[in-house]
């Protein structure tokens, strides 16, 4: 290998590495962060010519007989990526009516062999309203899966119980993936369906993420579960009596619908924000993933549970550890170390 392919390197080698590291970029910007990061693997290349240079003619000429043969393995690569594709959208049609009669099931909308028409009981012993479907199915599939559990606070699981259906599939122009969470009609927000599209760009091996868009939220006043209001106590001797009303971020799985963006601000992109991005992107790719390769195509087994006692899926749930371990927010009024109070209700 020469400086000169140290130059020409492959930034296909870096969006392998870094499958989510160019999210939500302009061209622009993503250019700049992906040339930042690419001068370091080419100081690495420059490492691996050295070592090239050190090796005798005849080992030299058996590592470019390897290149050859690794160029022929890269051709039928793709070609395998190509002919996968197919074959996954060939699958995709054959999914959709076992995913409608889910939906059907779930949500109460037809009945099953050997179901009855009896109420349950309710705790007291007495009948109750008939239940329709399965309740919370979807919650419960979310909360069983251990990379979405985390993402999920006590105050969001009000409004995914009117989680309907998600679905998910491929789209071409562009290329990536899209997921559609269906809601029914609940007072959290007007939106029926909330969406989070990937989009993806053409490699020579396989496509990674350029940008991740999530539908806009409509909440209801006072329901925004990713806000929080806190009310901060005058200051002793101030001479209003009134409490300062304030609004901060916090923790919820809807944040999945508002992901990671670049700054627009034409400045060089540091290592440590590089880090950064890289990271909070890609544990948003990965939960994309989760919901579109594991949790739609398996949700029965997350909500019985079987998922994760047969092992049937080892290795997906990542170790992404949160600050606070379930985003969940006091119901009462607590003073925090700065003097704020949540205000009572928020959210709920």
């Amino acid at each position: 290998m020469s400086n000169d392919n140290a130059d020409n390197l492959d930034v296909s080698d870096l969006g392998a590495a870094l499958p989510a590291a160019a999210a939500a970029l302009s061209a622009e910007d993503r250019a700049g962060l992906v040339n930042a990061l690419k001068n370091k693997l080419q100081n690495l290349a420059g490492q691996h010519t050295d070592i090239l240079e050190t090796l005798s003619p005849n080992v030299r000429k058996r590592v470019e007989i390897l290149r050859e043969i690794q160029s022929e393995h890269d051709e039928l690569e793709k070609k395998f990526f190509e002919e996968r594709a197919a074959l996954e959208a060939k699958y995709q049609k054959l999914y959709e009516p076992l995913y409608t009669k889910r939906y059907e099931i779930v949500n109460g909308l037809v009945k099953v062999e050997g179901e009855t028409n009896e109420a349950v009981m309710d705790k007291e012993g007495d009948k109750g309203v008939e239940e329709k479907g399965v309740p919370d199915f979807w919650l419960t599939a979310m909360k069983t899966n251990e990379v979405l559990a985390e993402e999920i606070s006590e105050r969001d699981e009000g409004a995914l119980k009117y989680l309907k259906d998600i679905k998910g599939g491929k789209i071409d122009d562009p290329k990536g993936f899209k997921l559609e969470f269906y809601f029914d009609s609940n007072p959290y927000f007007k939106n029926s369906v909330l969406t989070k599209t990937y989009h993806m760009v053409d490699d020579e091996n396989e496509p990674i993420l350029e940008k991740a868009i999530g539908t806009k939220i409509e909440w209801y006043p006072g329901k925004c579960l990713t806000q929080k209001v806190l009310k901060k106590k005058p200051k002793k001797g101030s001479r209003s009596v009134k409490p300062i009303i304030k609004t901060e971020n916090c923790e919820s799985f809807f944040n999945f619908f508002n992901p990671p963006q670049i700054p627009d601000d034409d400045y060089d992109i540091d290592d440590e924000l590089a880090e950064e991005l890289q990271d909070r992107m890609e544990h948003d790719y990965n939960i994309g993933s989760a919901i579109r390769d594991k949790l739609i195509p398996h949700a029965v087994s997350w909500f019985t549970g079987e998922a994760v006692q047969g092992n049937e899926y080892d290795g997906l749930e990542g170790d992404y550890n949160s600050d606070d371990e379930n985003g969940d927010e006091d119901e009462d009024e607590d003073e925090d170390e700065d003097g704020d109070e949540e205000e009572k209700g928020e959210g709920k």
